[in-house]
């Protein structure tokens, strides 16, 4: 069990592009930006105890920084991203999550 403190450190943000919209529609994963130290068993207890949904699968992926060059070359932090398969049926509204 995964205490509600552990909850928000996992759970940072939800990634939202074209490409995760597409994928959330056809194949019902959700993508989220996650802490780096985050596992697979974590991510997956955080998600079904802060949105009461049933998740299938988690498949998870470090992103690299992109590596700026201005007067000073420089680079953005590395970040991990998790997608999320929920189960059939199964679907996390954003909009009555930030509600409640």
């Amino acid at each position: 069990m995964i205490t509600q403190q552990r909850i928000m450190k996992v759970l940072i943000a939800p990634h939202v592009s074209e490409k995760t919209t597409l994928a959330a529609d056809k194949a019902g994963q959700i993508v989220f930006k996650v802490a780096l130290d985050a596992n697979k068993s974590e991510i997956k207890s955080a998600v079904e105890q802060l949105f009461k949904v049933e998740v299938e699968k988690v498949q998870t992926l470090t992103q690299r920084g992109k590596m700026k060059f201005l007067r000073t070359p420089g680079k953005r932090s590395n970040w991990k991203k998790a997608i999320v398969r929920l189960k059939a049926g199964q679907d996390i509204d954003f909009m009555s999550a930030e509600k409640g």
